[in-house]
């Protein structure tokens, strides 16, 4: 997922920070942004709940 390196990035957080952020593990949070494995409703939820102001229709548009 580009557009999820691309945030990561723009927030200025590594990858180990941004898992930290979510509150998910370090593994888990690559392989959603490697697109080897899709966002489950939860990391969906975390995400939201952390960026609030964010488009979570991003996770269902991005290829």
């Amino acid at each position: 997922m580009d557009w999820l390196k691309n945030f990561r990035y723009k927030q200025n957080l590594t990858i180990s920070q941004m898992a930290i952020e979510l509150g998910v593990s370090k593994s888990l949070y690559e392989k959603v942004e490697y697109g080897d494995r899709n966002p489950s409703a939860n990391f969906i939820k975390k995400f939201k709940d952390r960026f609030p102001d964010e488009d979570i229709n991003i996770f269902f548009n991005s290829k």
